[in-house]
């Protein structure tokens, strides 16, 4: 049952306490002694009453500063524990970081570093190839200034050495050896066998060093590389490469001054030249010329240039100057075209000289 609203102190309610409680009489004269406690001590426990009330409420002040003390340490617990987790994860990011960031720039800086170093490589190589052809400008400049500040004495020599070498005939040898040409040994002369051209051991023979008609045909013009037949009349037939129309025909010679016995008796004078074409070869005449030997190239237009082509020229030469042994031939060229020529040239009964 609910308790009763009346104060413990009234009577009405220790009775009914008693009539209801199992211990009544205890408990009523429990509550008479404290009522009569309460009523005698009253007046003079008022003191300490006010005394315990304040010591109650320090102690409530206390406990609630207490209290406040206690949160703010938990909060200030939960905010340190927020800090050092936060710590803790930078510190880990710092750690892995740096590899990540070593993966990218092996990635993504060092192709881009690689193509500069190459392209600095490349640079500096051709800086250098520009160096060398700036040298080389250089020394062509040089010599450009001696050639300009040469006496017209030096011009000259350097013009008979390149007519010495045959650069200023501009016109297609058909009788060079390294294109095919060759030499038609059954109507050819026979070589001039000299005993100084024989090399001997114990009577021996060992070795011939006269040279072969085919010598003619190759552009390689110095003292002793000639072509020799005996006496002053002989006779040479050149196979050319091609079938050719004939326009002209060059002789060359070594000049005196590098000739070892001082002279040029040993050179063509008179000569005729005949076209042949056919089997049996039919010989047709394109002039008679007269060599000499102080222009040592000279360049002969044909006096009779009919419209045909030949395959082979014949030399023929009925006179040196002067020397009765033998004759010596060096270098024999043959010009003309392969194509028929559309105008025929100028006859001119006189061989052309330089």
């Amino acid at each position: 049952m609910p308790r009763s609203s009346r104060s413990p102190g009234d009577p009405g309610a220790l009775l009914e306490d008693v009539a209801h409680n199992p211990r009544p009489r205890r408990i009523a004269q429990r509550g008479r002694n404290t009522s009569r406690m309460a009523e005698d001590t009253s007046p003079n426990m008022t003191w300490f009453t006010c005394f315990a009330c304040s010591l109650r409420t320090q102690a409530q002040q206390v406990l609630f500063n207490t209290c406040r003390c206690k949160l703010l340490c938990q909060k200030l617990v939960e905010k340190t524990g927020i800090l050092l987790l936060c710590a803790f994860g930078f510190w880990m990011f710092s750690i892995h970081l740096p590899s990540k960031m070593k993966v990218w720039q092996d990635d993504s800086i060092n192709g881009p570093l690689q193509s500069l170093r190459l392209y600095q490589e490349k640079v500096r190589h051709h800086s250098g190839e520009i160096q060398d052809l700036r040298g080389s400008m250089n020394l062509l400049i040089a010599k450009l200034q001696e050639m300009e500040a040469m006496s017209d004495e030096q011009k000259m020599a350097q013009k008979i050495m390149k007519m010495i070498h045959g650069d200023y005939i501009e016109k297609p040898d058909f009788a060079l050896k390294s294109t095919g040409a060759s030499i038609d040994f059954e109507h050819t002369s026979a070589t001039y066998n000299h005993e100084k051209a024989h090399s001997y051991w114990n009577w021996i023979q060992l070795w011939n060093y006269a040279q072969p008609p085919d010598v003619i045909l190759e552009p390689n013009v110095t003292p002793g590389n000639c072509w020799a037949f005996e006496g002053d009349r002989g006779q040479v037939t050149i196979q050319l490469a091609q079938k050719v129309y004939l326009s002209n025909l060059t002789l060359q010679h070594i000049p005196k001054t590098i000739s070892l016995s001082g002279s040029l008796d040993t050179a063509p004078k008179d000569f005729v030249i005949y076209g042949m074409e056919g089997s049996p070869k039919e010989e047709v005449f394109l002039g008679a010329f007269q060599f000499q030997p102080e222009n040592v190239i000279q360049m002969f237009p044909l006096q009779n240039q009919p419209a045909r082509a030949f395959s082979a020229v014949k030399v023929k030469i009925s006179s040196n100057w002067g020397n009765p042994g033998f004759t010596c031939l060096y270098r024999v060229r043959v010009h003309g075209s392969v194509a028929p020529p559309r105008e025929q040239p100028h006859q001119n009964p006189y061989p052309e000289r330089d």
